[in-house]
Formats: C-alpha cells, structure tokens, sequence
C-alpha cells in the first residue's frame, strides 16, 4: 500500500467508522474523539491533536462537513474542502481515523464512536462539550487541552487579509 492509499484508507465512513470503532472497543483499545473544522492545519492543532492522542491508544477526529463549517464559521469559511481537511489530518502518523459529518455537533457521532476520552480545547469548559454528558454517563471521561498561545485559523486568515491590503 502506498502512503497516500495508507492515509486515505484512515478516512472513514460513519457506518465503517462505527464497526471500526466497535472493534477497537472489543480489542481493549482506549478510544479517544475529538472534532472541529480544522480549516488550516497549523502548529496548534499539530500540538492539541498529539497531546489529545497521547490519552488512548487510538484517535478518531470528526472533522464538520463544508456546509457545517460555513453555517458555524460565515459565509467565506471552509477556506479549503473537507476531502482536503480530511486528509491532511489522516496524514498525520498519530491520527488513527478520520471522519466527515454533516451536523453542527458532533452529538451523533459521539454517541456512534461510544469514546473512552472525549476532548476539546481549553476555550471550552466540561458543561459547555457537546457530548460530555453521555460519554461520562457511559463510564469515559472528558480531557481540556489548552491552546498554543498565538495559533488560530481565524488569526491566520485576519493577516493573510491585512497583508493582501498592503
């Protein structure tokens, strides 16, 4: 198998996902979930998806749809597709799956993925994650990764503008 067939094949359907997930599961594997729109990979997320992988043995990332993405982020957002997002972080060697969804939460696939450990960023607090509720009703536990200081897509994107204005 090539690498880019490697890192494709990590990108998973909701349906694959959920078998995929189950078998991990059964394997005795910690499963740990995280999402967002990941619109441009930056040093960041590099360090928020390794610390949040670093927690289990396997890491699925839901990654919102391009729709989704424009209804949370404005019109001008996804700034690349969700194919691409997708398979940027599924080249990520700690990366472990990838899907796509269609909601503005990623409620559904939460309660599809069942995760040992659900995180998010440090801008969050445990009663503001969706899905925290369930995933600690079902025995998991939810993770808070602060952020690297001076890395955001929306910063980026605001120098980019500014720059092009020069």
């Amino acid at each position: 198998m090539s690498h880019l067939e490697h890192i494709q094949s990590k990108i998973l359907s909701r349906n694959d996902l959920a078998r995929w997930a189950e078998d991990r599961h059964q394997a005795g594997d910690k499963v740990v979930f995280t999402n967002g729109c990941f619109d441009l990979l930056h040093r960041g997320h590099v360090d928020y998806l390794s610390k949040a992988a670093d927690l289990g043995d396997v890491l699925i990332i839901g990654v919102n749809a391009d729709a989704s993405v424009s209804r949370l982020k404005g019109e001008h957002r996804p700034l690349q597709d969700e194919a691409s997002r997708a398979e940027i972080l599924a080249a990520l060697t700690f990366v472990s799956a990838v899907v796509i969804f269609e909601e503005d939460t990623p409620l559904n696939l939460i309660q599809t993925v069942k995760p040992d450990v659900l995180v998010k960023g440090g801008d969050y607090t445990i009663d503001t994650v969706v899905g925290a509720t369930e995933v600690m009703k079902a025995g998991g536990h939810v993770e808070l990764i602060p952020f690297l200081e001076g890395y955001s897509t929306t910063g980026i994107e605001q120098k980019i503008l500014k720059e092009s204005k020069n």
